[in-house]
């Protein structure tokens, strides 16, 4: 006699969500498609900041402006999970990547990619920092006031949910040992939600995540300092006139100019400023943290 197995609560629910975004590609990307179906395809990576339809909400159109000013299609390939992103753009899977610095890192050590670009922010430096959010109600005064606190991070390979975030409480005194407990939750927005829902005293997210919450019930405990902007990389097999095409097609984007602005209008927040040079020597900083943070991520928290 054979048993037929049940899917879990949340293998179906990421079924659903990944066949409503096929069913969005194929309802939103089909002229575009049809109209560069005979350019070599690109296959642009993207680590899972937010669920997949959001993903492909925010993502999508610059697949679509890359499409249309380079001699390229560019498909989106999004990660399931930071480890799967990385093992896209090792494999050959995805020949450009928009990673997060401590992704960039890794990736950088073990597969040689380089940074192309940064993105800019509003102010037009390429730099963005970490939040640590509260309740707006919380009696939580400054970082010193969660020893004995359940904290909530972002994904282990989050640059601002994760190595920086611990790195400012040992900063200020308050190891990880001195928390009532802390947890790795699966997006940032997820983290943001947590705190909303009373799950946990404090959490740990990227600034215009934290932004976009504040009206929501929430306020910040703690800025960090700035950190470089998360680059977009190339696999160092990339050939040469791909990434030309790509920099030079996101380059010529200013902000300041009302049809770029009105363009980028639809991309992601961190993507809708412009974009700069980026270097390996900006992200120098990052590789310090990962290495020589005591008791954090010099021995691996980021796993």
């Amino acid at each position: 006699m054979s048993m037929r197995l049940k899917p879990t609560h949340s293998s179906a629910k990421y079924r659903t969500l990944w066949g409503a975004l096929l069913v969005c590609m194929l309802l939103l990307s089909g002229p575009v498609a049809l109209e560069s179906a005979d350019k070599p395809v690109i296959h642009f990576g993207v680590i899972p900041r937010y669920n997949p339809l959001v993903m492909y909400k925010r993502y999508q159109p610059i697949m679509d402006y890359l499409t249309a000013h380079t001699p390229y299609r560019f498909e989106l390939k999004i990660g399931r999970d930071y480890t799967e992103a990385l093992h896209f753009l090792r494999s050959g899977v995805t020949q450009i990547s928009s990673l997060g610095d401590v992704t960039f890192v890794e990736a950088h050590l073990k597969y040689g990619v380089l940074p192309i670009l940064k993105p800019l922010n509003s102010n037009g430096t390429p730099y963005y920092r970490s939040a640590i959010i509260v309740k707006k109600d919380s009696p939580l005064q400054n970082i010193q006031g969660l020893r004995g606190k359940a904290v909530a991070f972002g994904p282990l390979l989050s640059t601002s949910g994760n190595l920086i975030p611990r790195y400012l409480l040992w900063d200020n005194g308050v190891p990880l040992q001195a928390l009532k407990s802390f947890t790795n939750l699966k997006h940032h927005d997820a983290v943001a939600k947590a705190i909303l829902k009373g799950q946990y005293d404090a959490g740990a997210v990227k600034d215009i995540v934290a932004e976009k919450y504040l009206p929501h019930g929430l306020r910040v405990l703690a800025w960090s300092a700035p950190i470089p902007s998360v680059p977009l990389v190339a696999r160092k097999e990339t050939p040469p006139e791909v990434v030309a095409a790509i920099t030079t097609a996101l380059l010529k984007l200013d902000h300041r100019n009302p049809a770029h602005k009105k363009l980028m209008q639809s991309w992601d927040d961190e993507f809708c400023y412009g974009f700069a040079p980026a270097r390996q020597e900006d992200y120098h900083r990052i590789f310090r943290l990962i290495r020589e943070i005591p008791h954090g991520c010099g021995i691996g928290c980021h796993r």
